[in-house]
């Protein structure tokens, strides 16, 4: 990834930091969500590790076609998770576009990207679209809901105030929702460099 040094650190340890929640995670007792923290740990670690400044740290050669491996073959898996939920298909796209960054890498000559005379290309467009649209939905969904029930009762993010039972951090849906947010604005970032 190119661009300024200090955005790209911060894209460095906020994805970092995503895929190390996204460890903690897969101690939860459901397993759907270990599955998909593992998923989105992998993402986060990966995307870490391909926003840190080419000024720092220029990858060997072999390096790029690793990372198409690696998440062709995660792809291959969130296609094969889809016929369980939807949710994968979102593993599937964000797998696709980091193998579809890697290849631009790997392709690229010292790794300089350059839109050249026709602009922004097809599919790098088609996933910007598509993850500002993630990025804008998860968002809505993230934020608080207060709805006054029959009795007065505040509802908030689904649950009752003063109520329910106790669930475990790790288990907390929308920890995980703003996990998957910040991939995807770092998923944003990445591309918009491409």
């Amino acid at each position: 990834m190119h661009g300024p040094a200090s955005s790209g650190w911060l894209l460095v340890a906020l994805c970092a930091a995503t895929g190390a929640y996204c460890l903690l995670r897969m101690r939860s007792g459901v397993e759907e969500q270990r599955r998909a923290a593992g998923g989105e740990a992998l993402m986060g670690f990966g995307m870490a590790a391909m926003a840190v400044p080419a000024a720092v740290f220029t990858p060997p050669s072999w390096a790029w076609p690793a990372y198409a491996v690696v998440f062709g073959a995660a792809g291959l898996r969130a296609l094969w998770a889809a016929r369980s939920g939807r949710h994968h298909l979102h593993h599937l796209v964000g797998d696709a576009a980091m193998v579809y960054m890697a290849l631009v890498m790997a392709g690229s000559p010292a790794h300089a990207h350059t839109h050249g005379p026709s602009g922004v290309p097809l599919l790098t467009g088609v996933l910007l679209l598509y993850f500002a649209g993630y990025v804008l939905l998860t968002g809505v969904r993230l934020l608080p809901v207060a709805v006054v029930a029959g009795g007065g009762a505040a509802v908030r993010s689904g649950r009752e105030a003063g109520g329910g039972a106790a669930v475990g951090w790790g288990d907390r849906p929308e920890l995980a929702r703003a996990c998957r947010l910040s991939m995807g604005i770092a998923m944003l970032a990445m591309l918009l460099t491409m």
